[in-house]
Protein backbone atom coordinates (compact mmCIF):
# COMPACT_ATOMS: atom_id res chain seq x y z
CA UNK A 1 0.00 0.00 0.00
CA UNK A 2 2.04 3.14 -0.86
CA UNK A 3 2.09 5.98 1.56
CA UNK A 4 0.75 9.31 1.41
CA UNK A 5 2.39 12.31 0.71
CA UNK A 6 0.02 14.22 3.01
CA UNK A 7 -0.76 13.08 6.77
CA UNK A 8 -4.76 12.70 6.72
CA UNK A 9 -5.98 14.46 9.28
CA UNK A 10 -8.90 13.27 11.55
CA UNK A 11 -11.74 15.17 11.99
CA UNK A 12 -11.99 18.28 14.24
CA UNK A 13 -13.24 18.14 17.80
CA UNK A 14 -14.37 21.58 19.01
CA UNK A 15 -13.49 22.75 22.71
CA UNK A 16 -14.41 25.75 24.38
CA UNK A 17 -11.59 28.21 24.10
CA UNK A 18 -10.51 30.15 27.10
CA UNK A 19 -12.28 34.24 27.17
CA UNK A 20 -9.32 35.52 25.22
CA UNK A 21 -8.58 32.63 23.27
CA UNK A 22 -5.03 32.80 24.99
CA UNK A 23 -3.24 29.72 22.90
CA UNK A 24 0.37 28.37 23.97
CA UNK A 25 2.58 25.75 22.40
CA UNK A 26 4.61 22.92 22.86
CA UNK A 27 6.18 19.92 21.02
CA UNK A 28 3.90 16.50 20.63
CA UNK A 29 5.92 13.58 22.52
CA UNK A 30 5.55 11.01 19.46
CA UNK A 31 5.81 13.16 15.84
CA UNK A 32 8.20 16.61 17.17
CA UNK A 33 5.37 18.29 15.30
CA UNK A 34 5.02 21.97 16.94
CA UNK A 35 1.21 21.60 18.63
CA UNK A 36 -0.89 24.93 19.62
CA UNK A 37 -3.28 24.35 22.94
CA UNK A 38 -6.04 26.25 24.79
CA UNK A 39 -4.43 27.70 27.85
CA UNK A 40 -5.92 25.74 30.63
CA UNK A 41 -5.61 22.06 28.83
CA UNK A 42 -3.72 19.32 30.57
CA UNK A 43 -3.09 17.33 27.68
CA UNK A 44 -2.93 17.16 23.54
CA UNK A 45 -3.64 15.19 21.55
CA UNK A 46 -1.37 15.59 18.08
CA UNK A 47 -3.77 15.51 14.98
CA UNK A 48 -0.92 13.43 13.05
CA UNK A 49 0.71 10.98 15.50
CA UNK A 50 -2.59 10.37 17.82
CA UNK A 51 0.19 10.84 20.42
CA UNK A 52 -1.18 12.30 24.44
CA UNK A 53 1.62 15.10 25.44
CA UNK A 54 1.00 15.87 28.67
CA UNK A 55 1.19 19.64 29.22
CA UNK A 56 3.19 21.17 31.65
CA UNK A 57 1.86 22.45 34.92
CA UNK A 58 0.24 26.54 34.45
CA UNK A 59 3.52 29.35 34.93
CA UNK A 60 5.96 26.47 34.56
CA UNK A 61 8.99 28.41 32.35
CA UNK A 62 9.89 26.35 28.85
CA UNK A 63 13.09 26.78 26.94
CA UNK A 64 14.54 25.28 23.95
CA UNK A 65 17.50 24.09 22.35
CA UNK A 66 17.96 21.65 19.09
CA UNK A 67 19.47 18.65 19.33
CA UNK A 68 23.21 18.07 18.92
CA UNK A 69 22.89 14.81 17.52
CA UNK A 70 20.22 14.61 15.13
CA UNK A 71 19.14 18.44 14.71
CA UNK A 72 15.32 17.98 16.27
CA UNK A 73 13.78 21.00 18.43
CA UNK A 74 13.45 19.86 22.07
CA UNK A 75 11.24 21.43 24.46
CA UNK A 76 12.69 21.18 28.73
CA UNK A 77 11.52 23.24 32.02
CA UNK A 78 14.08 26.27 32.55
CA UNK A 79 16.60 25.33 34.35
CA UNK A 80 16.87 21.99 33.81
CA UNK A 81 21.15 21.26 33.23
CA UNK A 82 20.70 18.34 30.50
CA UNK A 83 18.09 17.18 28.03
CA UNK A 84 18.00 13.51 26.33
CA UNK A 85 16.53 13.57 23.24
CA UNK A 86 14.14 11.36 23.17
CA UNK A 87 14.63 10.50 18.72
CA UNK A 88 17.75 9.50 18.71
CA UNK A 89 18.31 9.45 22.80
CA UNK A 90 21.48 12.18 22.80
CA UNK A 91 22.09 13.71 26.17
CA UNK A 92 22.47 17.68 25.40
CA UNK A 93 23.64 20.10 27.87
CA UNK A 94 21.20 22.86 28.62
CA UNK A 95 22.94 25.95 28.82
CA UNK A 96 21.57 29.05 30.55
CA UNK A 97 21.99 32.38 28.11
CA UNK A 98 24.79 33.67 30.63
CA UNK A 99 26.76 30.55 30.10
CA UNK A 100 27.25 30.80 26.72
CA UNK A 101 28.52 33.40 23.93
CA UNK A 102 29.04 33.78 20.46
CA UNK A 103 32.04 33.80 17.87
CA UNK A 104 31.34 33.29 13.88
CA UNK A 105 32.91 30.52 12.30
CA UNK A 106 36.89 31.38 10.79
CA UNK A 107 35.93 29.87 7.74
CA UNK A 108 32.51 30.14 6.90
CA UNK A 109 31.33 32.92 8.99
CA UNK A 110 28.79 30.74 10.18
CA UNK A 111 27.67 32.02 14.14
CA UNK A 112 28.40 29.62 16.35
CA UNK A 113 27.27 29.45 19.90
CA UNK A 114 30.45 28.21 23.00
CA UNK A 115 30.19 27.66 26.44
CA UNK A 116 32.24 30.17 28.41
CA UNK A 117 35.89 29.22 29.43
CA UNK A 118 36.12 27.10 26.31
CA UNK A 119 39.41 27.58 24.03
CA UNK A 120 37.92 26.65 20.69
CA UNK A 121 35.06 25.59 18.45
CA UNK A 122 34.29 23.56 16.41
CA UNK A 123 31.55 24.48 13.89
CA UNK A 124 29.10 22.04 12.62
CA UNK A 125 28.32 23.03 8.82
CA UNK A 126 32.26 22.98 7.88
CA UNK A 127 34.27 21.51 10.77
CA UNK A 128 36.50 24.24 10.68
CA UNK A 129 38.04 24.96 14.35
CA UNK A 130 37.70 28.48 15.60
CA UNK A 131 40.23 29.81 18.65
CA UNK A 132 38.61 31.67 21.10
Amino acid sequence: MPVPLAPHLPQMVSYTPTSNGAQSQLVCSGCRNLLLYPVGATSICCAVCHAVTPVPPPGTEMAQLVCSGCQTLLMYIRGATSVQCSCCHTINLALEANQVAHVNCGHCRTLLMYRYGAQSVKCAVCTFVTSI
